[in-house]
């Protein structure tokens, strides 16, 4: 018996789930921008939850969710893009190959 969720395995998973923790944990929004951090964090968790729930799913469903997560990866990006914070164009780098892969799983 397989002790791991299928999303698990997926390196589309593993990297969303990093880039989450790094923007919740780690990232150094400026002063004055916490809505925007916020947000930043909402969109990074949703790449991560959508693959998780994209992956039990099929079909059209399967297709929404990784769609949703695609999306949410280039909020994050985004967000990213609007203010300075160490480290963020590295983890932008993984956002666009996250959302490459989703679109390879028929994003």
């Amino acid at each position: 018996m397989n002790p791991y969720f299928d999303h698990e395995q997926l390196l589309a998973y593993q990297l969303a789930r990093d880039v989450a923790r790094w923007v919740f944990h780690d990232a150094r929004f400026p002063p004055g921008s916490s809505s925007l951090r916020e947000q930043a964090v909402r969109a990074a968790q949703s790449v991560a939850l959508n693959i998780a729930e994209g992956r039990r799913q099929a079909g059209n469903a399967r297709l929404n969710h990784y769609r949703i997560a695609a999306g949410s990866a280039a909020e994050t990006c985004a967000a990213l893009d609007l203010v300075v914070v160490p480290g963020a164009p590295e983890r932008q780098q993984i956002l666009r190959r996250i959302g490459s892969m989703l679109h390879g799983l028929g994003a």
